[in-house]
């Protein structure tokens, strides 16, 4: 296997691993077992399980950046460009059938206190995400088809606190309801 492979190889492992089981529960042996490399793999390729976490994160921050590509979407209402957000971010989740819910949220609870860095990158992907949430609510807001006038800002980053707690929800119960009751209250009574 190429160099580049086995650290792919780790990193497409990790992803899984570490979304499913958490950080503290996974070692590096794990990983390595799982990606089918020799320990000493991980090593030539991370300088600690610390930095192949940041990676992990990068990379699952990508996947979600892509489902959030349709905020930008102004060939779209707002609001048509909110639901459709929404149901990929359900869709995701009901790839692995709820289990693991979000690993942005799973890594803040489990890391925030654990590795400052990762803290830091967990708070940059928050206030990304509830800026873009932001700029469509405020379309919303300009055109009419958001009624609700408070500040964008405060609704896009409550929306982004309710939607950590319902994919919570949606983990404990492992099903998808709360995340549907989640978006029918939002759009027909927090953003109407």
């Amino acid at each position: 296997m190429a160099k580049a492979n086995v650290k792919e190889q780790i990193l497409t492992t990790s992803v899984t691993l570490l979304h499913s089981k958490g950080f503290n529960a996974t070692s590096v042996q794990d990983i390595t077992d799982a990606a089918g490399v020799p320990k000493g793999s991980f090593y030539n390729h991370f300088t600690s399980k610390e930095a192949l976490g940041m990676e992990v994160l990068q990379r699952y921050l990508a996947a979600v950046a892509a489902i959030a590509a349709v905020l930008h979407e102004r060939s779209l209402a707002p609001t048509v460009r909110l639901q459709q957000y929404f149901d990929g971010m359900i869709a995701a989740n009901a790839a692995n059938d709820f289990h693991s819910g979000c690993l942005l949220g799973n890594f803040s609870t489990e890391l925030s206190n654990q590795i400052p860095a990762m803290r830091g990158a967990m708070q940059q992907a928050f206030a990304a995400g509830a800026d873009s949430l932001a700029a469509v609510i405020a379309e919303g807001q300009q055109d009419g088809s958001i009624g609700n006038q408070m500040p964008a800002a405060d609704l896009a980053a409550f929306i982004n606190d309710a939607w950590q707690g319902a994919v919570l929800r949606a983990k404990a119960e492992q099903s998808r309801i709360p995340l549907d009751r989640f978006v029918r209250l939002v759009m027909s009574n927090i953003l109407h």
